[in-house]
């Protein structure tokens, strides 16, 4: 929890730090205000734990193949998130929004994909695991530290009731992320995983296509509850002491 205090802090106010910037930062609907926004701010939050990752000698262990797997079942969690970010990306119309704009939700959703992922799904995760807790509440912990950092879009202006529907939802990603961690024991399936979800909601929600997919793709995050809700209850397991010592 200290390191996750810690690097919201730092990330506030990296984005705060941004604000000078702002006659630069156009229309939200523009890359300029992305990259402004969202792209430094995630990058420079994302070198801050790789820095400290390096500091304590966790990086190559973080990226390593992990000892403990995962069941079959666990795969809906990949399924699920992959399918409606393929649904969102389908139903985006890209001529109104342009490339520059997509590539530069690409590039910031890479970004905050492996920013967030390393420090919930790698560092918290890690910790959790050598201090010899069991996996369910490993997942519990690194999702509910993932979802409390979303908190912080209150200081943004937005609604009470709009930021407790993301921490909900916020909340269940990061059980699909930790079982996609689990079932492929590595975590770049959940930092890619991330980094197509957020370019993909928040491009379709700026710039949606007139269309039946789009439809279909809006009840995603509902979907993300509902799966994460069910998944949880079957997750078991824990690392091995002598693994742990070995890590």
């Amino acid at each position: 929890m200290v390191l996750a205090v810690v690097y919201f802090v730092l990330y506030q106010a990296l984005s705060l730090a941004m604000v000078p910037f702002v006659s630069l930062a156009g229309e939200p609907g523009s890359a300029s205000y992305v990259l402004i926004f969202f792209t430094v701010p995630i990058l420079l939050g994302g070198l801050l734990l790789v820095a400290f990752g390096a500091s304590v000698g966790w990086l190559r262990s973080l990226f390593a193949r992990q000892s403990l797997g995962g069941r079959g079942w666990m795969w809906i969690a990949i399924v699920v998130v992959l399918l409606f970010n393929v649904l969102h990306l389908l139903s985006i119309d890209y001529g109104t929004a342009g490339i520059e704009y997509v590539l530069t939700w690409l590039l910031t959703g890479l970004f905050i994909g492996f920013a967030e992922e390393v420090l919930t799904r790698g560092y918290v995760v890690k910790i959790m695991r050598e201090a010899g807790h069991r996996e369910i509440a490993v997942a519990l912990v690194s999702a509910g530290t993932f979802a409390l950092l979303h908190a912080g879009n209150l200081l943004g202006g937005q609604s009470l009731l709009a930021t407790g529907i993301q921490l909900v939802y916020t909340f269940f990603f990061g059980i699909l992320m930790y079982l996609a961690m689990r079932v492929t024991r590595t975590l770049l399936a959940p930092v890619l995983l991330h980094a197509s979800t957020d370019p993909s909601i928040f491009m379709h929600a700026q710039y949606p296509a007139d269309g039946a997919i789009g439809a279909v793709a809006n009840p995603g995050n509902f979907a993300v509850i509902i799966v994460g809700a069910v998944l949880v209850f079957f997750i078991r397991g824990r690392i091995a002491q002598g693994a742990r010592s070995t890590s």
